[in-house]
């Protein structure tokens, strides 16, 4: 029997994760030189606030989706310049909503995979929907020896890893075994990075993988 989905529950287009992970991001298209013709997918957009940043930026061919039924409807109502672009859309399902392109230059995935029973599938998904050389941001809250170290001293354990949260994190990732998940199915590890708070203590990591694509940085 499925697990049954539960729905994480929007209430603003931007939440605190967006601070201190958006600029890491748009300096990181910046480096790659991203044109603003690509063609770019936010997997998992929630409430839309990172794809106005795109359009903001000048980035057009910009699409989303979200299994979220409350993310979606915060989006198209906060910023109705994409209404078209928004789509309520499972990240299991292998065919995208079919008024949206099937193919990237580069797939966004923002605190997403921590919630997925089943993250392979996802990352195996994201790997179809790119173009040959296109490139995959993913971030994920970051889990190393000194954070778990740190949040055990502080007895935080309940609150960091909340299992009380409806539709909150499942899967907690370090930089191995996402940068396992990530080569096992295809991609070249182009880039790692932390984001909020200090080295090793970082709230969130961003890697940058690409398929079929050397290293450029």
């Amino acid at each position: 029997m499925e697990s049954e989905y539960i729905e994480y529950k929007w209430e603003n287009p931007k939440t605190t994760a967006h601070e201190y992970i958006v600029p890491v991001i748009i300096k990181i298209l910046k480096e790659l030189n991203i044109p603003s013709d690509a063609k770019i997918l936010d997997a998992g957009c929630g409430g839309g606030y990172f794809l106005n940043e795109l359009y903001k930026l000048g980035y057009k061919e910009i699409y989303g989706f979200d299994a979220s039924f409350s993310g979606i409807k915060i989006a198209k109502r906060n910023f109705p310049h994409l209404s078209d672009r928004l789509h309520l859309h499972n990240v299991y399902e292998q065919n995208l909503p079919v008024d949206i392109p099937s193919e990237y230059d580069v797939v966004i995935s923002m605190e997403v995979i921590e919630h997925l029973y089943s993250p392979e599938k996802y990352i195996q998904n994201i790997h179809r929907w790119l173009k040959e050389n296109g490139i995959l941001i993913i971030t994920t809250p970051y889990h190393g020896y000194l954070k778990n170290l740190v949040i055990a001293l502080l007895n935080k354990f309940d609150t960091h890893f909340n299992p009380l949260w409806e539709g909150g994190h499942i899967k907690f990732f370090s930089k191995k075994s996402l940068i396992e998940l990530l080569m096992k199915n295809k991609f070249d590890i182009l880039k790692f990075c932390g984001a909020g708070r200090l080295p090793f203590l970082w709230k969130s990591m961003i890697i940058v993988a690409g398929k079929n694509k050397p290293s450029s940085f």
